[in-house]
């Protein structure tokens, strides 16, 4: 019959009718594989699933905010420094974004507090918000931690099942074990899979909160700094 390559290269409709045979054969042993191993692999699917929809929700949640958190500060700026501390409440009033909650409070403490508490209210709302913004990537980090395991457990279960086939038939040989190990492997496989995607995505969502909140706080500072400018100026 040939390679892949080979049937590929003569290109006759029977060589290619082959390939397509072929593939079609892979595709269902790997879903067979997959149910065979069903203790391991159907865990490790729903895990994918939950994964993969968290990672799409705290992308969505944390697009742009470092962005946002910058240019409102900016424009709260300067109405700080004239004093108008009822204008810079008014633009955050509906306070869909954290950057936005935290100023808010900021600001409201700032009309009569002094830096030390405006700093304490600075860390405590930050704090409270970085919470909100971690939201459930603590799965990631669990789904990365135990999903090797469950694999391994899979290809453990799988391997004993195998051997144990081989002492009831009373034959020896790699062949005759090969089919059940390569069910074993693939819970490992997919295992590994999981878990490289969920601790690659829950990195990525640590250091992005983390970024969001140290933005959040420089632009605190800077409003403390023009709330306590704009009132030795007015006089307050």
């Amino acid at each position: 019959m040939g390679t892949w390559a080979d049937l590929g290269r003569r290109g006759t409709p029977e060589n290619l009718s082959v390939l397509g045979d072929l593939g079609m054969q892979n595709q269902f042993s790997i879903l067979a594989m997959i149910m065979q191993g069903w203790y391991a692999t159907y865990p490790l699917l729903i895990i994918s699933v939950v994964c993969v929809t968290i990672i799409f929700e705290r992308i969505w949640a944390l697009w742009g905010l470092n962005t946002r958190a910058a240019r409102l500060a900016e424009g709260l700026i300067g109405l700080l420094r004239q004093g108008k501390f009822k204008e810079a409440l008014d633009r955050l009033q509906a306070r869909p974004s954290p950057c936005e909650r935290v100023f808010h409070d900021l600001i409201s403490e700032a009309q009569s507090a002094d830096r030390t508490r405006l700093e304490e209210v600075d860390e405590e709302r930050r704090f409270a918000e970085s919470i909100q913004l971690r939201g459930p990537i603590w799965v990631l980090a669990t789904s990365g931690a135990s999903a090797p395991f469950i694999g391994l457990f899979g290809t453990v279960v799988g391997i004993l099942v195998a051997f144990q086939s081989m002492a009831v038939m009373g034959t020896g040989g790699f062949s005759v074990v090969a089919a059940g190990i390569s069910e074993a492997l693939i819970s490992t496989a997919l295992g590994l899979v999981v878990a490289i995607i969920a601790v690659i995505f829950y990195n990525y969502f640590s250091q992005k909160v983390e970024a969001i909140n140290a933005t959040i706080h420089i632009c605190a500072i800077r409003l403390i700094d023009a709330a306590l400018a704009g009132r030795e100026a007015n006089g307050r």
